[in-house]
């Protein structure tokens, strides 16, 4: 089941609705996607859209957390040149960084080197469990990150983590390590790489995360990004207003957002 957080043209409030078939059916009862993802049962209303008659936002617009994970893929950690972590490396992205998978993405004022990053995204459902899986771009201030000890400001900027376009559950994607993940700027390739690449998997993660931390239905943890980023390409390449990235993984869609 793919489920999706949509505003229908000419509404005034989103509503949640399953994907099937370039449309999109509206839950019924006022049923957000959250609460499927906590475990209320499913049920459709009457009213559907097709895809294009939508704007698509993000699937759980208010998430409690956003958990992310840094120097996670093998290959990229390769190409930056370090080493692997013992433990995962566990950040949190500011919830006012969430952005609808169509973006747009805005660079503050401060920022110089802009980046992307793809990502597969785990969204949790009850009782601690892997809900579903979505796709997010932990866009990234790389002159930041640089300079601050902490990446709040660097990887939780407004607009920071577009992300959608719908949850796709869990029951769907049997082996969350055997996904292709790529990513285009301005339809050049840049990353293209297995999910078989992750030091830590959805579970470890979830697991790890779980010692410390509460997670709660609706909860993001964004699994980390592979090689190809802007900053390890030679010479590197940063974001530029007018740019576009697409983020596509196995089963789960594309978004695709423009830098403003």
């Amino acid at each position: 089941m793919k489920l999706a957080t949509i505003l229908p043209r000419g509404a005034e409030e989103p509503l949640a609705g399953v994907v099937a078939d370039g449309a999109v059916r509206e839950l019924a009862g006022g049923l957000r996607v959250v609460d499927v993802l906590a475990g209320a049962e499913a049920e459709l209303g009457p009213r559907s859209w097709p895809l294009e008659a939508v704007t698509l936002l993000p699937p759980v617009p208010e998430p409690g957390t956003v958990y992310a994970i840094g120097m996670n893929y093998a290959n990229h950690v390769r190409e930056m040149g370090g080493e692997p972590p013992a433990a995962p490396v566990v950040f949190v992205k500011v919830r006012g960084s969430v952005a609808p998978p169509g973006g747009p993405i805005r660079c503050p004022e401060v920022v110089r080197r802009l980046d992307y990053e793809g990502e597969l995204t785990i969204v949790m459902g009850a009782d601690g469990r892997i809900g579903g899986y979505c796709i997010a771009d932990d866009v990234t201030a790389r002159d930041l990150q640089g300079r601050e000890p902490q990446w709040t400001r660097a990887k939780g900027a407004d607009t920071f983590c577009p992300v959608g376009p719908w949850v796709t559950t869990a029951d769907e994607i049997p082996d969350p390590g055997a996904l292709t993940l790529r990513t285009w700027v301005n339809g050049e390739l840049r990353q293209e790489s297995s999910t078989a690449e992750l030091i830590f998997g959805c579970q470890e993660l979830v697991e790890f995360i779980g010692q410390t931390c509460t997670l709660q239905p609706g909860d993001l943890i964004l699994t980390g990004t592979p090689n190809g980023v802007g900053m390890a390409l030679d010479p590197p390449r940063f974001l530029r207003s007018g740019d576009v990235v697409r983020i596509e993984i196995d089963g789960l869609g594309r978004i695709e957002h423009p830098v403003a």
